[in-house]
């Protein structure tokens, strides 16, 4: 099976694709992007939520992490696209949206609120336990200085946590890269359904599926080496190290930090 595998068409999938390859790769990219952005603000609020002394809010909260966290993500997928308009009797996910210089159909539309309402749920997690690993001494000494808490979570609490958070955050988007090609079920054309395209025609299917996994990994190494530079970026700073451009980006290619030479 192996030596029947057309390599030549392989290696030309990977280096020279078609046009539509890279419409489909934008759209993995961008899709991703904006999920993981809607999943952070959601994950934000419901650990807010989590941590109020309402608790009607701190249910409703719950209740989301139990919904979405409890069912797969391929059903939530196909339910937004093709159930949440009737549903809830009104035009949740509309035909198309105009941007000017680009249209998004309702497949893109749902796809992306479908993965952002459920990393959402594991946000409200990785944000939540970020929040728990600052000493609550520093909240304390935030209100004695006269702040409010909502103003004392922005600007100590908050700041302090990300720290924590970024890894577990750079984890989840890899993650969400690869689960863009669930979206193929409703039609989005992302990097799996363009390759599900080309196979449909010619029927070599690991030939096509070799090809789209090189590409997926190349996406998730570019940001394992982005997330790296970011995790070590925020280590120099919690050592209080003060490097140069250059230093900073000697760090992030290589597993011995760089000394610094500025003053301290």
């Amino acid at each position: 099976m192996i030596a029947s595998t057309d390599w030549s068409l392989v290696w030309d999938q990977i280096t020279s694709p078609d046009s539509t390859f890279w419409n489909a790769l934008a759209a993995t990219v961008y899709i991703a992007v904006l999920a993981q952005l809607l999943g952070i603000v959601l994950g934000l609020l419901a650990a807010l939520m989590r941590m109020s002394k309402l608790r009607p809010l701190r249910l409703l909260s719950g209740l989301y992490v139990w919904l979405f966290r409890g069912t797969p993500v391929l059903v939530q997928i196909v339910f937004v696209y093709y159930g949440s308009n009737i549903l809830f009797g009104v035009n949740v996910i509309p035909n198309s949206v105009d941007f000017g210089l680009f249209t998004w159909d309702g497949a893109v539309i749902a796809g992306i609120l479908a993965l952002g309402i459920n990393e959402g749920a594991y946000m409200r997690e990785i944000v939540r336990a970020g929040i728990d690993a600052v000493d609550k001494g520093q909240m304390e000494a935030a209100r004695s200085l006269g702040m409010t808490s909502n103003l004392a979570m922005r600007r100590i609490v908050l700041p302090q946590a990300a720290r924590v958070i970024v890894p577990p955050l750079g984890n989840e988007f890899n993650n969400m890269i690869k689960t863009t090609s669930l979206l193929s079920v409703i039609g989005v054309v992302e990097l799996f359904y363009d390759a599900e395209i080309h196979y449909s025609q010619d029927f070599k299917y690991p030939e096509h599926l070799i090809a789209v996994s090189v590409w997926y990994l190349v996406l998730t190494s570019v940001w394992t080496l982005v997330q790296t530079w970011i995790e070590r970026k925020l280590a120099a700073s919690d050592r209080g190290d003060e490097l140069t451009f250059w230093e900073r980006l000697q760090q992030a290619w290589t597993r011995t930090p760089a000394v610094s030479t500025g003053a301290r």
